[in-house]
């Protein structure tokens, strides 16, 4: 082998060694941010519910709020629910968004739970459309600015079918305004039982995919076979 294709060979080796040590590293870095964002989510979801004005304070300095358990205490619009495509437990059917009127004339969307796919119309569940005031407990959830992703079907206001939580669509397709509703929803969690079991509470999704150290592992592992068929080669060639 040539002096220059010996040192191009090399360089190349670096490159390719540098790149997967970097790759390796990053997941690195991304394993021990996924496992504070865990530790995070975990507290929140076993702490004690705070005010509603608690979990805004937070937001008003620019902190994240995600998973904060709350209470909030207001009237449900059941004439403006809105109903959000999913699956739980196995099951199809929907999440039932409801406008919660606060104290203060604000809105808030709530997700109440799950009722199964043939249970959609609220008439045919009208034991869990709680009238008067009521005080619930469950966890922020932020809204999303655009959809997540390309394969999502669009949403179907008209037949108030969302596949994604459009806040913005689904405000003003119940003839409310952005500005008098809060910018966030709230989950209700397990303890908010439902006459007729319908909504279905506690359907919020705590566990995050953590595949971080196995990617690790994977590009390390390539690096170090790249430096042991590489170390073979030169091994070789001198003998």
């Amino acid at each position: 082998m040539s002096r220059t294709k010996a040192f191009v060979t090399g360089a190349v080796v670096l490159v390719m060694l540098a790149i997967l040590l970097s790759l390796g590293t990053w997941q690195v870095q991304r394993l021990h941010w996924k496992e504070s964002l865990l530790a995070q989510i975990d507290s929140r979801r076993n702490a004690e519910p705070l005010d509603l004005t608690e979990a805004e304070q937070v937001m008003a300095k620019g902190e994240d709020a995600e998973y904060l358990h709350v209470r909030v205490s207001g009237t449900f619009d059941h004439s403006r629910e809105r109903h959000f495509f999913a699956t739980f437990e196995g099951q199809s059917g929907f999440y039932i968004y409801t406008p919660l009127a606060l104290a203060d004339g604000r809105q808030l969307w709530v997700n109440r739970g799950f009722v199964p796919y043939d249970l959609k119309e609220a008439g045919k569940r009208a034991a869990g459309q709680v009238p008067g005031e009521v005080t619930l407990t469950g966890y922020v959830r932020a809204r999303l600015e655009a959809k997540p992703s390309s394969l999502l079907p669009d949403n179907e206001p008209a037949k108030n079918i969302f596949y994604w939580k459009d806040w913005q669509v689904m405000t003003t397709s119940v003839g409310l305004t952005p500005a008098e509703v809060l910018p966030f929803f709230v989950d209700a969690d397990a303890r908010v039982a439902n006459p007729g079991g319908l909504p279905k509470g506690g359907v919020t999704q705590f566990d995050l995919p953590n595949n971080h150290l196995q990617y690790a592992v994977t590009w390390y592992g390539l690096a170090a076979a790249l430096v042991a068929v590489s170390g073979l080669m030169l091994f070789r060639r001198k003998t």
